[in-house]
């Protein structure tokens, strides 16, 4: 028998198929501290709770066409930094049926963060708060704007922690902060976003020199504008 005949001999439904879903964890600096885009669900199971935006992967979707487009749909952006983040595929983390999801860590920048919100008004900004310091992992929690606690449906917690984990592990080998910064920046931004992410404060001349020595940064030989002090120097990313 070659591949032909057993194809047309195959039973798709020999074995059960569980359903795969997207799950994104839309990630940006607010106010000073990492927060999180969530949505309220209006139908059960978990109704009425606070959830990552997600959906079902189309059977001729690939897991990056359905993040994009649980991106466009649920939070109005067309574009964002995607990263793949994890599988999540425990048992009974959904109580409808075997549910297998793939998080992808989207990273925003404050004016994405902020276009998201007058897009989408359904969305939350939620405020994370993290109280392990480093790489030493565990749970988080969420709050709302009025600073209520916040409970996520489905094993989302789980999904936001590890978002944060990584993040926290990437910042200081990788690029990946600068997805969190517009076009142009000042070093006090980058400094802020860093702080913001490891939670705690940085030697800001050390700061500086380590990220200068990275071969990252390109002055730009502009200034920000409309400051009530001495405007600072605006600087580009640059891969080495």
């Amino acid at each position: 028998m070659d591949e032909t005949d057993f194809l047309r001999g195959y039973d798709p439904n020999a074995f059960q198929r569980p359903s795969v879903t997207v799950d994104l964890v839309l990630l940006g600096v607010r106010n000073g501290k990492p927060a999180v885009l969530l949505l309220k669900r209006d139908q059960q199971p978990y109704q009425g709770r606070w959830a990552l935006p997600g959906g079902f992967v189309g059977i001729d979707e690939t897991l990056d066409a359905a993040a994009e487009r649980v991106l466009r749909e649920k939070a109005g952006i067309g574009h964002a930094y995607l990263e793949q983040l994890y599988t999540f595929g425990a048992v009974d983390r959904d109580p409808r049926m075997r549910i297998i999801s793939v998080a992808y860590l989207a990273l925003l920048t404050e004016t994405a963060f902020a276009a998201a919100l007058q897009a989408m008004p359904a969305l939350l900004p939620a405020a994370i708060q993290v109280p392990w310091s480093g790489e030493a992992g565990g749970p988080v929690s969420v709050v709302s704007p009025e600073n209520g606690a916040l409970t996520l449906a489905f094993d989302h917690a789980d999904i936001l922690a590890t978002a944060v984990l990584r993040l926290r592990g990437k910042l200081d080998y990788s690029d990946v902060g600068f997805a969190l910064l517009p076009e142009l920046f000042t070093l006090r931004q980058l400094q802020d976003v860093h702080e913001a992410i490891l939670g705690t404060s940085l030697n800001k001349p050390a700061f500086r020199r380590r990220l200068l020595d990275k071969g990252w940064l390109a002055a730009t030989g502009a200034h920000e504008a409309g400051t009530a002090y001495r405007p600072a120097e605006l600087y580009r990313f640059q891969r080495p």
